[in-house]
């Protein structure tokens, strides 16, 4: 089975309500007002050295996007440019994407590998494309797939509307056992050495460096929660890390 192993996981959070704000610029920095040295510089990289090198049909996908209540759980441009270097760098042929929303990261994942063929995992009689991508909210997801659609890589993608149970329970029969870690223990399992699984949003929108008494009460849990995550992936062993300080902050895991 681990022949099938994904050899590049995109994890999203499901929670990305304190997220960057990701219409046609990104994390707010389009104001006027705000003109701190993060801002400036990341407008300077976004139209410097993302937005020319963005394909058409993604730069389609995210404007679609812009205009959602929850905008703010797309992919960030320039994070997605960093993936897509990864999966070129490692020759990323199959993935498993963990929360799509309208499917940025999804389309660019999909213009990005080569087109294998598909493999056959037995799931309740689904048969699996290169790409996995699995979310709660299908309706997200139909929001982009017309541009998928157009850019004629829908046959690379097979997408399941699951639950977190059902999700769990998928992950399991991936590994012929039932495990009852954490999705990271899990993903660990069907990674082959080498293998990547990149996690987006481990900066939680900048709380995780900020005093507690800075952020508001409503957010404290979840900004506890990255803090906890960030701490475990930087004491796992098991594999490489980079944590990245594009978009929302991106933690890259290669295992060893």
């Amino acid at each position: 089975m681990k022949e099938f192993v994904a050899q590049l996981m995109f994890v999203k959070s499901a929670m990305k309500d304190i997220a960057k704000t990701n219409n046609l610029t990104d994390k707010g920095c389009s104001s006027k007002t705000n003109r701190s040295h993060v801002c400036v510089t990341n407008n300077y990289l976004l139209e410097t050295s993302v937005y020319p090198r963005e394909p058409q049909s993604l730069k389609e996908l995210r404007a679609l996007s812009s205009n959602h209540p929850r905008a703010a759980m797309g992919t960030a441009p320039d994070a997605g440019q960093f993936m897509a270097l990864i999966l070129k760098l490692i020759n990323a042929k199959k993935t498993i994407e963990i929360g799509v929303f309208t499917g940025y990261s999804l389309l660019l994942t999909a213009l990005t590998i080569p087109d294998d063929g598909k493999e056959n995992i037995p799931y309740k009689n689904v048969q699996f494309s290169q790409i996995i991508a699995i979310d709660v909210d299908k309706s997200a997801y139909e929001i982009g797939l017309p541009v998928i659609e157009k850019a004629g890589v829908k046959h690379k993608i097979n997408f399941i509307d699951l639950r977190i149970e059902e999700l769990l329970t998928l992950l399991s029969s991936m590994l012929i056992k039932s495990i009852t870690q954490n999705y990271h223990e899990r993903l660990l399992k069907l990674l082959k050495p080498g293998g990547v699984v990149i996690y987006d949003n481990t900066l939680w929108g900048g709380t995780v460096a900020m005093p507690e008494d800075w952020v508001p009460e409503r957010r404290l849990e979840t900004r506890s929660a990255a803090i906890e995550f960030n701490k475990y992936l930087a004491a796992d062993a098991r594999v490489q890390i980079s944590q990245v300080p594009l978009g929302d902050g991106i933690t890259m895991c290669r295992r060893l």
